[in-house]
């Protein structure tokens, strides 16, 4: 499939914002007075950031952008349209949470908060990460759903999206933590790097998993089973059915060389467990202010680069079904 930056900024970026809404949602559900609320107002901004950045750049990729508003009725039948109603969705408890923060900032910092107040931080946290774990699974239900395209319509793609959007969003989370001063629960502080490294050792294998997978598993179609004469042998196209390039090559009949995929995925592997793992465990033995800041700021900016890589290589190395009608649909498998 032809890897539109638009699409591959969407599924990155909202990806590790909404992540980023589920953890401090999920962290404040948990224990209201864990987290600093100058962090908390910080990852809320963030990831409110994210989340609206990836979805306005998501439009950019239709056809006609001014009709985007027409996919919020076809919820019945389009995950697509479902991801749009949750993610809209998604921004009441957003919001809700962000007030409640700045409303009792005072008392949280002071550790005073009424049994109100940290009932409705409670209620609205868990709100909002329930919102932002729905509208990540819409997003990747939307590739998941289409049996057309075998990389996708797996059972790797759904965990890979929330994996990548946790680990993201943790490592986000410990570099605004870091940055406010650090200030929030002592546990807090040591979970949130641990966390990093059991989510980078689970993404690593669950890439290299997918990967192997998708090197080795047949294709569910072959120009065979297309046409019905598979019992009288191979079948193969006399000649082109076209003369020059058209929107189904361009779109669906992406090549990626081999080699690149091969280096591109050693980046990916590389970037998502060496330096989390290692910055982690640095932070945990030396918690130093300063070296936990350039640690954190450094696994955020290896985490996120190796999402946007990761993301593309989702593109680019999927092929649609329908490549099988035109001449060189199985020249990628041969490169």
């Amino acid at each position: 499939m032809h890897p539109a930056l638009s699409v591959i900024f969407f599924t990155a970026v909202s990806g590790i914002g909404y992540g980023l809404l589920f953890l401090i949602g999920l962290v404040i559900a948990l224990d209201p007075l864990a987290p600093d609320p100058l962090a908390a107002l910080l990852a809320i901004a963030t990831g409110a950031v994210f989340a609206a950045a990836g979805l306005t750049s998501s439009t950019l990729h239709l056809g006609q952008p001014q009709r985007a508003w027409r996919a919020f009725s076809q919820w019945r039948s389009s995950w697509l349209s479902r991801e749009g109603v949750a993610a809209l969705c998604s921004f009441a408890p957003m919001l809700a949470l962000g007030a409640l923060v700045w409303r009792f900032a005072d008392a949280l910092a002071a550790q005073t908060p009424s049994a109100d107040a940290t009932l409705g931080l409670r209620i609205t946290g868990l709100a909002m990460a329930i919102a932002a774990t729905v509208t990540v699974f819409c997003t990747a239900r939307i590739y998941t759903s289409l049996k057309t395209i075998a990389a996708w319509h797996n059972g790797y793609v759904l965990p890979t999206y929330l994996l990548l959007g946790l680990l993201g969003a943790a490592a986000w989370l410990w570099m605004l933590d870091a940055i406010a001063g650090a200030r929030s629960a002592a546990w807090l502080r040591t979970a949130l790097p641990g966390v990093i490294i059991a989510l980078a050792g689970a993404s690593w294998l669950l890439k290299r998993a997918y990967w192997r997978f998708i090197d080795s598993a047949p294709s569910a179609s072959t120009p065979e089973t297309a046409t019905g004469l598979g019992r009288f042998g191979t079948v193969r196209g006399v000649e082109a059915p076209h003369t020059e390039e058209n929107y189904l090559t361009r779109e669906m009949g992406f090549v990626l060389a081999r080699k690149h995929s091969a280096r591109l995925r050693r980046f990916v592997l590389l970037a998502l467990a060496l330096p989390p793992v290692a910055l982690a465990l640095l932070a945990l033995l030396l918690p130093l202010s300063a070296l936990v800041i350039a640690c954190a700021a450094a696994v955020a900016l290896c985490v996120t680069a190796a999402t946007f890589v990761e993301r593309w290589l989702f593109f680019a190395e999927a092929k649609h079904v329908v490549m099988l009608y035109y001449a060189g649909a199985r020249a990628p498998a041969e490169r």
